[in-house]
Parts: structure tokens; sequence; C-alpha cells
């Protein structure tokens, strides 16, 4: 178990309100799948509540199909494990044959619903609660706006035109809305959130790793960029960068490291707490860790030979050093990793010195670092004709790469959007950045896979749920 590190006490509300109700067959009824089955509500707080939407994100979900339809899908990592493991539809995913009755896809598609049915209910139940401040009740109604907003934000990246949950009306089940809906509801809830959230230095200790006002406006600057709002996405991200509550770690290599948990780099992230029944992301450590004689893991979602080139043809050893363990190195905790292991590389950010492969994971997942709120700046400044240098430059010549000078504005477009992979490598953006980019059909030809324009750009919605809403329409293709 971690020491030293104060984390938010989901436990509270998985074991002493046996809260949720298990899951039917039906995705989207979350009458009947995500209300929580109380005898006395009044004994229940309604920070409980909002715990329990946090504790979705500990899920198994995002221990292993996560990976599959963010990372093994891109250019930045193959499949990994063994030949003969598929891990379930890993494989698939890696070779873009993945279709409607895709494990992985299912999996998130129904992990975003029951989390934005948690929050839903939650904003509800904190409304009408009389046993809380009128304080307490805006900042627990931010948080679970605020992890609302980032569910619906993943479904939106995976879909496209999906459905926006109303508890009162299950006929809004079965329509898709559009996309710009979506993301206008996403917007509408995290301003919100920006509006009730305390900063993260008003947060009390043993409120370490809530959803804070410069976690709900770096998500907001994201979704602007998404849009390609970029005027929106620069302000959004000015107004974090020079609020004085975020810095980059002086060392790149310890942003994910327990000794920079919550630290001053972290915007947001999933709590791990290495114990049951409130663990971390559920095996998400074990899932990546080293496969074979002298390893701990699984070995799945490994580095592709692509992605040290990437590393390479930009002189970025401080940041291929620290994203990816090589077999025959010694970590930096002294850890030997012998040459008898089965893959020869494997996610470093996915390492836990003291947890290792424990199923129970200790590991924070970083959902929003502050140098990707500069790189979002960066981006934006350039499309806007503001100062884009300043930004890139400092995350570069953190690792020491040398500042960059002279460029046109598409040059300059090409060279952060590379920013972004080297610097975000396995942190579960690289297929979208792809996507959203439009560069995914060039770069996974490289990379030896066909990506379908017109196809591939979003995911299918999952067969069951077709078959249970027949009126719901498949995207594209699928």
């Amino acid at each position: 178990m971690k020491k030293n590190t104060i984390k938010i006490a989901v436990v509270a509300a998985f074991s002493s309100l046996a809260v949720f109700s298990s899951c039917t067959d039906d995705f989207l009824d979350v009458k009947s799948q995500e209300n929580v089955a109380i005898d006395d509500q009044a004994s229940v707080s309604p920070e409980q509540f909002v715990n329990g939407i946090y504790g979705a994100f500990t899920d198994w979900d995002f221990g292993f199909s996560w990976l599959g339809v963010t990372e093994i899908i891109s250019d930045n990592a193959d499949k990994g494990s063994s030949d003969t493991d598929n891990g379930g539809d890993k494989r698939d995913l890696d070779m873009l044959l993945h279709n409607s009755t895709s494990g992985s896809i299912e999996a998130m598609w129904r992990r975003f619903y029951k989390t934005i049915g948690r929050a839903s209910y939650s904003i509800k139940y904190t409304a009408e609660s009389t046993s809380i401040t009128d304080a307490d009740k805006a900042r627990l109604t931010g948080e679970a706006k605020f992890l609302r907003a980032l569910s619906y934000f993943y479904l939106v990246r995976m879909f496209g035109d999906t459905v926006i949950q109303d508890l009162e009306d299950p006929s809004t089940y079965s329509v898709r809305q559009p996309k710009a809906d979506v993301y206008a509801y996403i917007e509408a809830d995290l301003l919100d959130a920006i509006e009730k959230l305390p900063l993260k230095s008003e947060y009390q200790a043993k409120d370490l790793g809530r959803a804070t006002k410069g976690a709900a406006q770096a998500l907001l600057a994201k979704v602007y960029l998404y849009e390609q709002k970029y005027q929106q996405a620069y302000d959004m991200a000015s107004t974090v960068v020079n609020s004085g509550q975020y810095d980059l770690e002086a060392d790149y290599a310890t942003t994910w490291r327990a000794s920079t948990e919550n630290g001053k780099e972290s915007l947001f992230e999933i709590q791990g707490r290495g114990d049951a029944v409130a663990h971390g992301v559920q095996q998400y450590s074990e899932t990546q860790g080293v496969r074979g004689t002298g390893g701990w893991g699984w070995g799945f979602n490994v580095p592709t030979q692509n992605l040290v080139d990437a590393f390479d043809a930009e002189g970025d050893e401080i940041r291929k050093d620290a994203t990816i363990i090589f077999r025959g190195e010694t970590l930096y905790d002294g850890r030997l990793i012998p040459e008898s292991v089965a893959n020869p590389m494997y996610n470093e950010k996915a390492y836990s010195s003291a947890n290792l492969g424990a199923g129970d994971g200790d590991k924070n997942v970083r959902v929003i670092r502050f140098s990707e709120v500069l790189l979002i700046q960066a981006e934006a400044a350039n499309e806007i004709g503001q100062d884009a240098l300043t930004p890139l430059n400092r995350v570069r010549n953190r690792v020491s790469l040398a500042s960059v000078t002279g460029l046109s504005k598409d040059q300059l477009r090409l060279k952060i959007w590379n920013e972004r992979r080297l610097e975000l490598a396995f942190e579960h953006d690289r297929w979208f950045d792809l996507v959203r980019t439009g560069q995914a059909k060039q770069m996974m030809a490289l990379n030896g896979k066909n990506f379908v324009t017109g196809k591939h750009e979003l995911f299918p919605i999952p067969n069951n749920q077709i078959l249970q809403t027949p009126a719901m329409l498949q995207n594209p293709n699928w």
C-alpha cells in the first residue's frame, strides 16, 4: 500500500453503501442499472455518492479495455503479451479489425454510461439534500459535473453523435444527439463546474485528488481544442497557465512516480490506493507489467518500434527512457529487467515500484497534466496568430531539447502535434489526436496498418445496444 499519500476515501461508496445495483443487459437504462439502492438514504451523505463516481474510474474496464481503444489501436503500441494470447479483442484492435461485437468497445460504452448515470443521480440527490451546507452542495455538484463531462468527452471522441441521458425520460436512451449538441452539453457542465469548484490550493489534505477549478478549466480547454474553437481553447489554457496553481516537474522522468502524485504538474488523476475495495485502476499496472521469466505482469500494450523511432528522430532520449522499459535495463529503483522477459519493451508509465503487478493497483493514472495544457495553449496559439513558441519550448526545454524557432505556421503545427505524441505517449490520447488532426491514415500506414477513411474515425455502436434499441443508428460503414 502507498505511504505518505492521502487519497479520496472512495471505499465508503462501495462497502458501507452496497451502493450501486448490479448491471443488467440494459445499457442505457440508468434507473435499472445505476440508481443507488439504499433503504435509508438519510444515512448516506451526498459526498459518498460523489465518491462513487470517482470509484467508477477504477473499474477493470479502465485497466484493460481502455488500453485497447486508446493505445493498442494506435501507432504508439502493439498488443504485446504472447503470440497466442489475443487479450480478448486486443489483437483485432491492434490490426484495426475491430467491429461492433468487440468486447473492449462495448465495455467502455457501458462504463461511460454507468459513470454518467452515477453522476446524474448524485447531482439530483445532492440538490435535494438538507444535510450539508450550500458551499458543500455547490462543490459536490461541481465535482459530479466535471466527472460527467469527462465521461461524455470520452464518449463523443469514440462514437461521435451519442445519447445524452435524461434520468426522467427513458425515451432519450435510443436517440443519438448530434456531436455538436454533446459538446455543448459538456461545455455547460464544465462551465458550471468551474464556477463551483475550489482551486487546488483551497482543498484540505484529506481531499487531495478531487476535481478542482483548474481541472475543469484544463478539460474545457481540451474540449475547445477538439471542437477547433481555438480562441476559446487558447484563452482557457492561458487561464490555467497564468493561475499560479501549476508548474512542470523539474525532472520529466518523475512525473509517473509516487513522489509526484497529485503534485504541481497534476491537474487531475485517477487515485490508486493499492488495496481492496477502493483499488486504483484495477490491474492497470498488472496488465502492462513486464511478462515472462523475471517479470511480474501480463505484458500488454507494448511500445512500437515506430514510437522509438519518433523519439530518436527528435533526439529525445529523456522522454524515451522515461516512457519505455527496455529489456536488460536497470530501472530507477534498482530493479533489473532480465534478458529472459518475453517482450523487448514495456510501458514504464504504468510501472509501480512498490506495488508491481498487484491487481489492486497503487498507481495513480494521470488524466490531465500541466504540460498538456501548455501544448493546448501552443496549438491554439499557432492557429490564431499568438505566441506558440513560449509554451511549446517550455515543454521541450524541460527535457533538454532545443527551442523551436523560425518555422512557418504549417511547420509549427506539425511540430506541436509531434510534441504531443512524445510528451503524452501512453496517456490515452494518441489515437484521438491522430483522428482529430487528420493524420490517422498516413501515420497508421507508416506503422503497417490500414486506416479506412470514412469508417475508422469512429468506433461502432456496440451490436448489443443496437439490438436493444433498434431505432439507434449505427456509425457509417460499420
